[in-house]
């Protein structure tokens, strides 16, 4: 257990946004409902499945308002609040704490590119001693930052402040998990990444204690009872419920290779790379539930990428149909209908 029983299963929201782009708080207030009955510990808004780089300060603030609103006692709430941007991380921060939340998620700070103890002296450090009542989970994504805090200067923090209550690790790098775990012993380390979760719960030298989910937009109770599995000792259980959503697992990034025509009529392959959160709200959208467009430069994916997340939806209701059922009693649609039929992919794909 660490220090700070920060653990099992956090759903990184996504924003849903109405025909007009602009937030659909009803829809958010529906998909958190969704998430308290079907069990889980705690939600995420405006993080990156939230698209936080798109919305403005006020909307920012306004969603992490209205989540901690609708999600009432029902389960824990941790603000998105990180920035590339000290002051504007101070300001959603003291947002967070007027809304009643303590527990924020800070990412290290993307494009400009800060070195380790920058990030840990002018950003984490900054505001923690600014913000005493703050608790932070530090979020490492190279692969979106360019940066990253290194595991000595977490441990370094870690040891000064006991408001360092966890690190969201979506490096992927399982060495770099380990060392983290053998210089802070009780600190929990939690997934970042779907796929990796069962791998890091699994691993005696890393012993994450959970998952901040993407996949869990969907099937909330389903990666829960995957991470209580894990959590008990039950790895048997643990690793058949990985296996039974490895196929929505794979698509919180999609990759789908598609022609383009140039001008004089050659035709040339590409692969395009179609990041979160643009497949979970694809997938959202097409079983029924609020999601809506994401924000630009977001947009719909090509035929190759949608097909991508019918076929994994598609594997899901014939093999383990248990998994997104949930979805049809709460949200009063016909999923097996709604996957089936053409129409509803036509409207979520680019033309």
């Amino acid at each position: 257990m660490p220090a700070h029983g920060f653990r099992e299963t956090w759903t990184a929201l996504v924003t849903p946004f109405d025909e007009g782009g602009n937030v659909d708080y009803e829809g958010l207030q529906k998909n958190i409902a969704f998430q308290i009955e079907q069990g889980i510990t705690g939600v995420l808004p405006v993080g990156t499945t939230g698209e936080s780089p798109t919305l403005s300060q006020t909307e920012h603030m306004q969603v992490v308002q209205k989540t901690k609103e609708f999600a009432g006692i029902g389960c824990g709430v941790l603000a998105g609040a990180g920035s590339n941007n000290t002051r504007e991380a101070l300001h959603y921060c003291e947002t967070a704490l007027k809304a009643g939340i303590e527990r924020v998620l800070l990412v290290d700070c993307y494009y400009n590119g800060p070195s380790s103890i920058e990030l840990r002296d002018h950003y984490y450090r900054a505001i923690l001693d600014e913000l005493s009542d703050l608790k932070i989970v530090i979020y490492v994504i190279p692969g979106r930052t360019g940066t990253a805090i290194s595991p000595v200067d977490i441990a370094v923090l870690s040891e000064q402040y006991d408001r360092v209550i966890a690190i969201k690790e979506a490096t992927g790098d399982l060495i770099r998990m380990a060392e983290e775990r053998s210089l802070m012993p009780d600190m929990s380390i939690m997934s970042g990444d779907d796929d990796k979760t069962f791998e890091m719960m699994s691993s005696e030298k890393i012993a994450a204690h959970g998952v901040i989910s993407v996949t869990s937009n969907i099937a909330p109770k389903a990666v829960s009872e995957m991470v209580w599995a894990l959590l008990s000792g039950d790895r048997k259980k643990g690793e058949e419920l990985s296996r039974m959503l490895k196929p929505l697992f794979s698509i919180v990034t999609v990759k789908a290779k598609s022609e383009r025509t140039l001008r004089n009529g050659k035709k040339i392959v590409v692969e395009d790379r179609f990041r979160n959160p643009a497949a979970i709200k694809t997938a959202m959208m097409a079983l029924g539930m609020p999601a809506g467009m994401p924000r630009k430069p977001l947009g719909l994916m090509t035929r190759q990428g949608v097909q991508v997340v019918r076929d994994s939806l598609r594997t899901v209701l014939k093999e383990t149909p248990e998994i997104l059922l949930p979805i049809e009693e709460f949200y009063n649609v016909d999923i097996g209908k709604r996957v089936g039929d053409d129409g509803v992919w036509e409207k979520l794909t680019a033309k």
